[in-house]
């Protein structure tokens, strides 16, 4: 099974040609359109897809092909920090609070998380902090066996802050105390924050390298999957992102 994640940089409408030549069972992509509120080709191609958004035109899509299926999984909850004296609302969040994610069953065998991690400069949690939130929540959901985490997460360990309890590498433990770890490091035996593949060109600038998206697997699937990232020669011309391609043997 191939399983590709993808920040498409907007329009995916305009690149399904490229999204095609992944040949993938299901395709995740970032920062594409709503299908309902696009052409009639683009949802043609989209299928039985899934997708959620800030707005019609920037969310997460998922499309699956050949056959494949996904059930969106209907995932809700709230976490409270204790032992704090405070009343302070912030102490508080829900899984509606949070933003981007789209948990799915694919093929009623594999449970999906699509990540878009989001942020402002008006949120001390953004980015990975939000996915750290996400994870206070939701650990037993993710804490099982067929477990892939995926998407583009803004975040690397470069960035880390001594103060924060949810940066980048406390975030990375906390997913290994349930079994789970990035693919990509698996394969590459390179530590967080010393990535020689890019993932991201700022402002697709080839000076201008970060590894921030990834795919984490729970431990059973890591022995059986490859990772494959797209090239920039191939990708750059269509997005700041390159594609993250999985193959999983069994």
């Amino acid at each position: 099974m191939k399983i590709v994640t993808w920040n498409c940089n907007g329009a995916l409408r305009k690149k399904l040609e490229q999204a095609n030549s992944f040949d993938a069972d299901v395709l995740i992509i970032q920062e594409c359109e709503d299908p309902s509120q696009s052409t009639k080709t683009y949802q043609e191609w989209a299928g039985d897809y899934l997708w959620v958004g800030t707005n019609k035109n920037k969310g997460i899509g998922v499309f699956p092909k050949s056959g494949n299926t996904v059930q969106q999984l209907n995932w809700s909850g709230k976490f409270q920090i204790s032992g704090l004296q405070t009343e302070s609302s912030s102490t508080t969040w829900t899984t509606k609070d949070l933003l981007l994610f789209l948990p799915f069953k694919l093929n009623n065998q594999y449970i999906v998380l699509a990540c878009w991690t989001k942020g402002s400069d008006s949120q001390i949690f953004g980015y990975m902090g939000q996915f750290w939130k996400y994870l206070q929540i939701h650990r037993k959901d993710l804490n099982e066996k067929n477990t892939i985490i995926l998407g583009d997460f803004n975040s690397n360990a470069i960035w880390d802050k001594k103060d924060r309890w949810w940066s980048h590498t406390d975030t990375i433990n906390e997913l290994a105390s349930i079994k789970i770890k990035s693919l990509y490091h698996y394969q590459t035996g390179e530590l967080q924050g010393q990535e020689t593949q890019p993932t991201f060109y700022l402002h697709r600038k080839e000076a201008k390298p970060y590894h921030i998206d990834y795919v984490f697997m729970s431990h059973n699937l890591l022995q059986h999957s490859k990772i494959e990232l797209g090239k920039i020669n191939n990708w750059l011309a269509f997005s700041d992102h390159m594609p993250l391609c999985t193959t999983l043997s069994s």
